[in-house]
């Protein structure tokens, strides 16, 4: 069966039971557009607030504990994220997810154990229903995309997944641009610097939160969501359908081979933000340094997203692209390994932008790939593949910021590469195991 299954994914445009079509096809890509810019909005802020926080809060590792517990209540309610998202509607999980990330960069006005902490915990909750509302909503409008237009479904689920992550990397390149410019010059410690780049920042994600206002309801693949309008009936069934999702997603062979490239793709985006920032950009080119570091890397990581997506259209595709990104990754942890010793002028300064956009090409890659493999594999539970992408990512990154003061850096590193190589091989028997059930004439 699952031979068939992913045979008629990779070569025919997928046809879904779908008895009611809300919004005509003009409306698909915008809604993509809207929902990109809103990210970008939001999480140029967040994102800076959490690359300053190895190096802002450092008073009994506040900065870092308090990303360990966010991504600890992450990981938690990343496993009733599922549920929440389909009660809620997509949409509205979008919104309601968007309150976290504003209350935590709110929270870095005044940073202490009673603000940072009840900010992170709450963040976990939000981040875990507004990325799963994410990829939900997107896979959705590329399926009806799709549909609408008798278009390739895997080649309009790269598509919009390469927009939406090209755009999204890039608040990585402008919120670091703007740190850099509003705490360079010495502000780096300066509380009238910080203040001022968390009020804009503020600013910034009110506008991105309004946006998502806009966006167009849709009708998810689960069957609570389009056959019941109680909000009680769905609960019932969604609490059946969420354990149901949790012990069948570990039963499934695609789905356990995939998890550790997951996994690896939190501990690598964990490792940049907690350790890269600190241990190499730091004492190479000050905290102001890490804002242009970043930028670097967003930057890297947007054109990555968004050349991956544009030539995704199946597993093959996927596969060489995946390959791409984890040879250079592992070039970059194998120069971090090495420890080249490089003056602190323009040679060196360059060395670290070059250090920064390997992993950014990495990251743009395992991020647009993974979103386009679930969305592919497992549309016929897509809150629930996102879920589960959302657990293993955010678990390892919390794992990161908790051990990683008591752990080297060369130690970190060396864990880096050995658990890319074995997410790598997984990720390739699946691509075997999935390309021997498929057809002999299956090509792209």
């Amino acid at each position: 069966m699952a031979s068939v299954t992913i045979h008629h994914d990779e070569e025919t445009p997928l046809v879904v039971e779908s008895p009611i079509q809300l919004q005509p096809h003009k409306s698909h890509s915008r809604d993509v557009h809207i929902l990109s810019i809103a990210f970008v909005l939001i999480f140029l802020a967040y994102g800076a607030a959490q690359n300053l926080q190895s190096t802002l809060n450092t008073e009994e590792d506040l900065g870092t504990t308090s990303l360990g517990i966010l991504y600890l209540s992450f990981t938690f309610f990343s496993v009733f994220a599922s549920l929440v998202v389909r009660i809620l509607g997509s949409k509205n999980a979008l919104i309601i997810g968007t309150s976290g990330y504003w209350l935590y960069v709110a929270a870095n006005l005044k940073p202490n154990w009673y603000t940072l902490v009840p900010a992170s915990v709450y963040l976990g909750f939000c981040a875990s229903i507004i990325w799963v509302g994410q990829g939900t909503y997107l896979t959705s409008t590329a399926h009806s995309h799709a549909i609408d237009n008798n278009l390739h479904e895997g080649a309009v689920i790269g598509d919009f997944n390469g927009e939406f992550w090209a755009v999204y990397a890039l608040h990585q390149f402008i919120g670091n641009l703007i740190t850099f410019a509003l705490l360079s010059d010495g502000q780096g410690g300066s509380t009238n610097g910080t203040t001022l780049l968390f009020v804009v920042f503020l600013f910034v994600m009110t506008f991105g939160a309004i946006l998502m206002f806009f966006l167009h309801k849709r009708i998810g693949n689960s069957k609570e969501e389009y056959k019941n309008s109680e909000a009680d009936v769905v609960e019932s069934k969604s609490l059946k359908s969420l354990c149901k999702s949790l012990t069948s997603a570990l039963s499934d062979a695609k789905m356990l081979l995939i998890i550790p490239l997951m996994a690896y793709s939190g501990l690598q985006q964990a490792f940049v933000w907690a350790e890269f920032t600190k241990f190499v950009v730091t004492p190479a080119i000050g905290v102001s340094g890490v804002g242009i570091a970043m930028a670097a890397y967003g930057a890297f990581d947007g054109i990555c997203s968004l050349a991956a997506g544009r030539l995704t259209s199946g597993l093959t595709s996927i596969t060489s692209i995946v390959s791409f990104g984890a040879f250079a990754q592992a070039v970059a942890l194998i120069l971090l390994l090495l420890n080249f010793s490089i003056s602190s002028g323009f040679l060196g300064t360059s060395y670290i932008l070059f250090l920064a956009a390997l992993l950014g090409i990495g990251d743009g890659v395992l991020m647009t790939q993974l979103n386009a493999l679930l969305g592919i594999l497992f549309k016929h539970d897509m809150e629930g593949a996102f879920a589960q992408l959302k657990i293993w990512q955010s678990a390892t990154i919390a794992v990161v910021f908790f051990l990683a003061p008591y752990i080297s850096f060369q130690a970190v590193t060396i864990i880096m590469l050995v658990l890319l190589c074995l997410s790598f091989c997984s990720f390739l028997w699946l691509a075997l195991k999935v390309g021997n059930a498929s057809s002999p004439s299956t090509s792209e």
